[in-house]
């Protein structure tokens, strides 16, 4: 890595919503039946299944900002 660059340059508008993620993380593994590592090492799991992961977490977070955006109506 470059001097000056940090592993993870994503800055959280809102730092209470690094719980939140991490919570929805765990419920969309769950609702999947993928079990995600106690120790937090995502090294031997397969890409597909963090990548389900990762692409329903942002299939329900574009859900949740559509709702917002609609004034909490439903469809």
């Amino acid at each position: 890595m470059a001097q000056g660059q940090s592993r993870n340059s994503n800055v959280l508008v809102v730092p209470q919503a690094s719980s939140a993620i991490e919570q929805l993380k765990y419920e969309v593994a769950q609702e999947l039946g993928i079990q995600i590592p106690q120790d937090g090492y995502y090294g031997y799991m397969a890409t597909r299944d963090t990548g389900a992961i990762g692409g329903h977490i942002t299939r329900r977070l574009v859900q949740i900002a559509e709702q917002s955006l609609a004034g909490g109506q439903t469809r």
